[in-house]
Formats: C-alpha cells, sequence, structure tokens
C-alpha cells in the first residue's frame, strides 16, 4: 500500500525532512530514484531535456559503479544527484551501523548532501544520525510508476491533480517503472509547462535549517 499524496500529519512527524519546496513562482520538483541504468535514465535525460527541465536523482551507489558514464551525464546536463544508499536498503530491516555504512559507500561515488532513503523508511536512530551529514529529501507526490497493477491514465489524471507549486514528485527510472514512465512522464512535463510552471533540481546545498517545508 502507497499514497499518492503524503498527508501533512506524516510531514509533521519528521518537520526536518523536506517534504515540499514552496513557491511563489510555478516550480515543480522531479526526482528519480534508483537509477542510474541503460535507456531507462536515458531516455529520461531526453524527455527533459525536450522540456528544458531540470531533475534530482536519487542513485544507487551499485549503479553509478556500473553505469559511470550515464551518471556523468546526469551531471553533465546540470540535474542535482542524492544518495539511495549503495544497495538499496531498507532502513526498517537493516541494523543502523550495515545501514550507514551502505550510506557512506555510496557517498564515495555520489558527492552529495541530499538523500532519501529508500521506500522513505528510516528508524529514528538512523534519521538522526543522517540528519548530521545529509538533507533528507522526502515527497509530498509518489506516482506509484512502480506499481505493475496501475492504471496510467490513473497515474496521470491524480499527480497532475495533486501537484503544486512546490511539488517534490517521485518518478522512477528503473526497469520496473518503466511502463508507466514512459506513457506519463512526456504528457506530465508537456500539460504543466503550458501552465506556465517551470521544473528545478533541488539544491545541493540546502541547509538543514532552511528546510522544514510542511503546508497543507
Amino acid at each position: 500500500m502507497y499514497l499518492f499524496k503524503t498527508p501533512v500529519f506524516i510531514q509533521s512527524l519528521f518537520p526536518n525532512f523536506t517534504w515540499r519546496i514552496p513557491h511563489d513562482d510555478k516550480i515543480l520538483y522531479l526526482t528519480f530514484d534508483d537509477g542510474p541504468i541503460p535507456e531507462v535514465t536515458e531516455w529520461v535525460l531526453d524527455i527533459l531535456d525536450q522540456f528544458k527541465a531540470k531533475a534530482t536523482f536519487f542513485c544507487i551507489g551499485e549503479n553509478v559503479l556500473k553505469h559511470p558514464t550515464i551518471y556523468e551525464r546526469i551531471k553533465a546536463n546540470k540535474h542535482a544527484v542524492g544518495n539511495h544508499t549503495f544497495h538499496h536498503k531498507n532502513g526498517w530491516k537493516t541494523d543502523k551501523s550495515k545501514y550507514f555504512k551502505d550510506v557512506d559507500e555510496c557517498a564515495k561515488l555520489v558527492d552529495s548532501k541530499l538523500f532519501r532513503p529508500p521506500y522513505g523508511r528510516l528508524t529514528r536512530q538512523q534519521s538522526r544520525f543522517l540528519q548530521q551529514h545529509y538533507q533528507i529529501i522526502m515527497w509530498d507526490i509518489l506516482t506509484g510508476d512502480f506499481d505493475p497493477d496501475l492504471d496510467p491514465e490513473v497515474c496521470y489524471q491524480r499527480i497532475i491533480k495533486k501537484s503544486k507549486s512546490g511539488s517534490i514528485i517521485v518518478f522512477h527510472d528503473s526497469i520496473k517503472a518503466q511502463a508507466i514512465l514512459t506513457k506519463v512522464l512526456p504528457r506530465y512535463l508537456e500539460h504543466f509547462t503550458k501552465l506556465g510552471y517551470s521544473f528545478a533540481a533541488i539544491p545541493m546545498d540546502m541547509a538543514n535549517e532552511n528546510s522544514v517545508k510542511i503546508t497543507t
């Protein structure tokens, strides 16, 4: 089970995490988890270029190690990158020392102070420690593109209705998400571009004290 829109009460439980980045201007923050991989990440980069959109890629260290050229292209195209652990670890199921080691292993390849926990799952101990070193980036819109039972049209309609300026939206540049991603992402970009929105990368130097982003 997952929620397309993160409720404010959940956001309030973790006020130092970044859930949204409110703006007076029409700006949306697209994020892509679990890459980089051939074909899918490369396709995403091509589509973003078409719309002059910037995004943030939360990279698995193992994938960066396997596909360094694609990772370098992400950076060369002026997108932001973030740490997503080396092996896509679930914080609820991983001992804290092993979890931190996995984060550190990713950090050797991904130079960023942005961190997103796989599945959005961290223990309080893990959270307290990681906040000393990273800004934890969550989301207020989860597309569900990883769900094989989700109709792409339902996905599209839900996320265009729930997105608003400052929203952080999660897509996945993965094989599992490819079928929905390729149908939804171009339409999403086109829809909001026509409405006058721009797409920005999350600032990689975001400071903790300026990142409490809980809004209704």
